[in-house]
């Protein structure tokens, strides 16, 4: 059984918040897979083998359940990037960033293009809290880029005149539009070739 506090959503048994794990996780993967338009209730209720009324106790509707996608996927992406640029302070960290992003491709990771870059062709003009929340992780994890560009800079790495913010945005450009090119050319050129371009510019304000 569940209890309430005063103010407080449900606490959960351990038996619930399981259910309420497996259904959002099986949410997140088909989400990814065929898109969240295609993915319907009674989809993530049977490959999570929950019924409906179980789906109902945890969240009021399908707009619910894909706010907490967001949420899911937005930390699992930006825990992977901030290991990967907390601490960029060169080019060559910035490259190995790049190498990883490629990685990941050529493993297979993303074949459906990026995990939130998806989110927001299919959110950004039609639920506005989705379209909110979705900026604000873009601006975290352009904010990783960012502060390894202002490293850069007072290190020495770059000169003065290097723009932190306008150098990220390159990046994060060059970063979702190769997952875009890369999904429909299944393969890795695409990505490659665009944030090579993008590491040029970061490169062309080398001290």
């Amino acid at each position: 059984m569940e209890t309430e506090d005063a103010g407080q959503r449900p606490r959960l048994t351990a038996r619930g918040r399981a259910t309420r794990t497996r259904i959002l996780e099986t949410a997140d993967q088909l989400t990814y897979q065929q898109g969240v338009a295609w993915t319907t209730v009674e989809d993530v209720t049977t490959a999570s083998g929950t019924s409906k009324s179980q789906f109902y106790q945890h969240f009021a509707d399908k707009d619910a359940l894909i706010h907490e996608v967001i949420a899911l996927r937005a930390q699992r992406v930006l825990h992977q990037q901030a290991k990967r640029l907390e601490r960029v302070d060169s080019v060559r960290g910035l490259e190995r960033w790049r190498d990883s992003v490629l990685r990941r491709m050529a493993r297979g990771h993303s074949p459906y293009g990026c995990e939130l870059g998806s989110l927001v062709n299919e959110l950004a003009g039609k639920d506005q809290f989705a379209r909110e929340a979705l900026a604000e992780h873009f601006s975290t994890w352009q904010g990783l880029l960012s502060a390894g560009i202002d490293r850069m800079r007072d290190n020495g790495t770059l000169r003065a005149e290097a723009d932190p913010n306008g150098l990220a945005t390159c990046l994060m450009a060059a970063l979702q539009g190769g997952y875009l090119l890369s999904q429909l050319a299944q393969g890795t050129e695409p990505m490659r070739l665009a944030l090579d371009m993008a590491l040029a510019r970061v490169r062309s304000f080398s001290s």
